[in-house]
């Protein structure tokens, strides 16, 4: 990772620490108390030896000492099970505010965005990554502050009592961090690279999952297990590098340590067998000296120790920041038009929308990174009409309703009742808007959970209301559970006809100036279609209604007819009009009528054969 990058990176990672409060705060306040009874600890050790054997004291004359030393215990462990305690709770908290914060940000991009990765992959950065930041936060910064307090008070006591054993300290404490960093200079780079495998394991595993019938169909099951497999296993071996690395820095650490104390315990072996005399202030070495001063040469190392224990949590928090940096800070051509309108601006235009017409003059939808998708195009939409959009698979129809719901950036003028719908309050726009897609979205919970979803005051009877609008109230009476019948991910235990009525039902449930339609009967049987058409018909007797659709016998009673081609408005007028003059309108009739008469020749062709 380049260097520049990861020092960026663990800027804002220190940067996020507010949302820890208060909790990371105490948590290293109750380290630091650890850290000054862990001296008074090792000072009555040394004492009640050095007076039981040097002095040769009876026991008894230690009993304050003795209780001295079980209180200590009992309030390290407390300090101890505080600072947990406080670690996880900031920890907690800031993966908290993260993950409410790439959620908002998600919800601002819009799905247009989010569909430019697959499922899994944002279920990695929203789930793993954020939960792989808790340890930077709950332990390493914590315990980097205790790395450089504890090993103070330590030397402040050490000094006055031996200024060699202060210098050994002093000198040695500087190889554990400098191997530290050495060890750990590319971990940062193996995480980051193990969360990139890792989220396109997720994706390249979810968008399997989701078409494994589909793969069976086309028999394609075994070629994609071993593609599975084969990502599966890069994933282990980056893990395993990654592993490597923090057993590696472990054991560095360790070594270090080991060594360090060794030398002081062999500084006081020789000064006790007079091989040595300095460092003590001409009052010689007491054992009470060198016991002390042992005693602490461990704690002298353990924040040390702990801190490269928890650095691979610093290079783990780095990797996953990468990518939530890279999303929280991606620009939202969303919250501009042309550079003049700002989003607090939006959040302050309000214009009544209980009746909507739309002017669009020289309008351009744009991709999220500034490409044309549709565009320059001039129309209007007076309130109340009924417009279709029709067009070839590619041409933008879609990308002007999602223009339309906010998705999409554009240039150009879109008026909504004379205002700029730029400039409008999003969440006002949204409210007046009833939206149905050709694939219906229905979530895990009861009918009644799906069609609330908008409006969740609703009662039972409302919701009864709705369903017979959307002509489903007949099926939804015939189940045993009525409102409470679950319906499964995926929409699962429906068909895809019921599916789109209590889609329909839902999008009913609040009162809509405006429907956008997305081929709304475009997966549906002749049935379903007729069911759906009947309902959608009923319900925008005064609304305006725009609608994307391939069925053009569906057009006739529309009050105005879009015709799109590669991104251009090439035609518009009414069905009889656009029926008479050559053009896409009229090939795409023609188109339609080949296809009906082949599809009303190929049974007779079957009969042929069969005779």
């Amino acid at each position: 990772m380049d260097k520049n990058l990861e020092k960026s990176l663990g800027q804002w990672l220190k940067k996020q620490k507010s949302s820890c409060g208060i909790f990371l705060k105490l948590s290293i306040f109750t380290g630091a108390l650890n850290g000054v009874a862990i001296v008074i600890q090792a000072y009555l050790l040394a004492h009640v030896l050095h007076g039981v054997i040097m002095l040769e004291a009876p026991m008894s004359q230690f009993t304050n000492q003795f209780i001295a030393l079980v209180v200590l215990i009992l309030v390290r462990a407390g300090l101890a099970y505080a600072r947990e305690r406080l670690s996880f709770e900031a920890g907690k908290r800031l993966r908290r505010d993260i993950r409410e914060a790439v959620l908002n940000k998600l919800t601002d991009l819009g799905p247009a965005f989010i569909k430019g990765k697959p499922a899994g992959a944002w279920a990695s950065i929203v789930l793993e990554q954020v939960e792989d930041l808790h340890d930077f936060y709950a332990r390493y910064l914590p315990q980097m502050m205790l790395a450089g307090f504890i090993p103070l008070i330590i030397l402040v006591s050490v000094f006055p009592m031996n200024w060699a054993a202060g210098v050994i300290l002093f000198a040695t404490a500087p190889l554990i961090p400098m191997f530290m960093i050495l060890v750990g200079m590319g971990a940062a780079d193996a995480n980051r690279k193990n969360f990139s495998a890792l989220s396109r394991l997720s994706g390249h595993f979810m968008d399997r999952l989701k078409g494994l019938s589909t793969l069976k169909l086309f028999h394609r099951g075994d070629t994609e297990v071993n593609k599975i497999e084969a990502a599966s296993e890069d994933f282990r071996q980056r893990t395993m590098s990654v592993l490597r690395m923090a057993f590696l820095s472990s054991a560095v650490l360790e070594f270090f340590a080991a060594l360090s104390i060794a030398v002081l315990a062999v500084y006081f072996g020789f000064s006790y067998l007079d091989h040595l005399n300095f460092g003590h202030y001409g009052a010689g070495i007491s054992l009470f000296t060198g016991l002390f001063i042992l005693i602490l040469a461990p704690e002298f190392f353990q924040p040390l120790r702990d801190l490269g224990t928890h650095y691979h949590a610093k290079a783990q928090a780095i990797g996953a920041a990468e990518a939530l940096v890279e999303l929280l800070e991606h620009p939202n051509p969303l919250k501009q038009v042309d550079g003049k309108f700002s989003e607090q601006t939006a959040q302050h235009h309000q214009v009544s929308l209980s009746k909507i017409a739309i002017t669009a003059t020289d309008f351009e939808v744009l991709t999220l990174s500034g490409e044309r998708l549709l565009g320059p195009i001039s129309f209007e939409i007076q309130s109340g009409q009924k417009v279709a959009v029709v067009g070839p698979s590619g041409a933008g129809k879609t990308s002007l309703l999602n223009a339309l719901l906010g998705f999409l950036p554009y240039k150009g003028s879109l008026n909504v009742n004379g205002v700029e719908l730029s400039v409008i309050d999003k969440q006002q726009w949204r409210t007046h808007l009833a939206w149905l897609g050709q694939d219906p979205q229905l979530f895990h919970g009861s009918i009644r959970d799906n069609v609330c979803l908008a409006n969740p005051e609703l009662n039972d009877n409302q919701v009864m209301g709705l369903l017979e609008k959307a002509n489903i109230a007949e099926f939804v009476s015939s189940q045993q559970q009525g409102l409470d019948t679950i319906i499964s991910d995926q929409a699962s235990g429906v068909s895809v006809g019921q599916a789109q009525r209590i889609a329909l039902a839902r999008a009913l449930a609040q009162p809509a100036s405006l429907f956008l339609l997305d081929e709304p009967t475009a997966s549906l049987d002749s049935h379903s279609e007729q069911l759906v058409s009947s309902a959608l018909s009923d319900a925008m007797t005064s609304q305006t209604c725009i609608m994307v659709t391939h069925r053009l016998e569906q057009l006739q009673h529309m009050d105005n007819i879009l015709v799109i081609d590669n991104g251009s408005l090439v035609q518009q007028g009414h069905y009889a009009e656009l029926s008479q003059h050559s053009g896409l309108f009229s090939s795409m009739q023609q188109q339609d009528d080949n296809d009906v008469l082949l599809s009303l020749s190929e049974p007779a062709d079957n009969e042929k054969e069969g005779a």
